[in-house]
């Protein structure tokens, strides 16, 4: 039997997930590394997250196993098929109330369409945009988290702790709206940060 000991797992662990990972310990949380390829997990773990509280897995399973209740599932992983991919093998492992939250660049519609899709199975979906850049993840990104509401309370205090501070201390991370709206939000972001 796998003991539940994570606060909240993220899939991918390319420089963006290792970083945003390193920053959620940094702030005493427990988190659960995954990667499809999984001897990028023990990498990390023997390197980057040596000494650290970070666990790994070496399946979605594990992972879900790992994970407190009501789980919560990162995503950064490159958006489109692969975010669905990822979805569709988590939900066997997951259970009503349980959290997924994309963390990548995703098309708002795509996450309007996520939202509504793991609504009917009972399951959180968050699009959240993450801004910084891999400086960012390391030390405090903005965030952008929006999609079902309900998965706010539950997310809201690992999301606010590692997030950027503005001057007076107040957190580079809220609630922006339902459905689509953290990923419509970081999309008008990176055509004002373009321009």
């Amino acid at each position: 039997m796998v003991e539940a000991v994570a606060d909240i797992g993220l899939i991918g662990l390319a420089v963006m997930g290792q970083n945003l990972i390193l920053n959620m310990n940094d702030h005493g949380y427990t988190v659960c590394a995954y990667n499809r390829t999984t001897s990028k997990v023990d990498d990390f773990l023997a390197n980057e997250a040596k000494g650290t509280k970070i666990v790994g897995a070496h399946s979605v399973e594990e992972l879900c196993a790992k994970l407190k209740r009501p789980r919560k599932v990162m995503l950064l992983v490159k958006a489109g098929s692969a975010v669905d991919a990822f979805i569709d093998q988590l939900l066997p492992y997951l259970e009503e109330g349980d959290i997924i939250i994309d963390g990548g660049n995703s098309h708002f519609p795509d996450s309007i369409r996520r939202t509504k899709e793991l609504e009917a199975k009972g399951i959180l979906f968050v699009g959240s945009g993450v801004s910084g850049g891999e400086e960012g993840a390391r030390f405090g990104p903005s965030l952008m988290p929006g999609g079902n509401p309900k998965a706010w309370e539950h997310i809201k205090p690992i999301f606010q702790d590692i997030s950027a501070k503005a001057p007076d201390g107040a957190p580079c991370c809220e609630w922006v709206g339902e459905s689509g709206a953290g990923h419509y939000v970081k999309m008008v972001h990176n055509g004002i940060g373009k321009s």
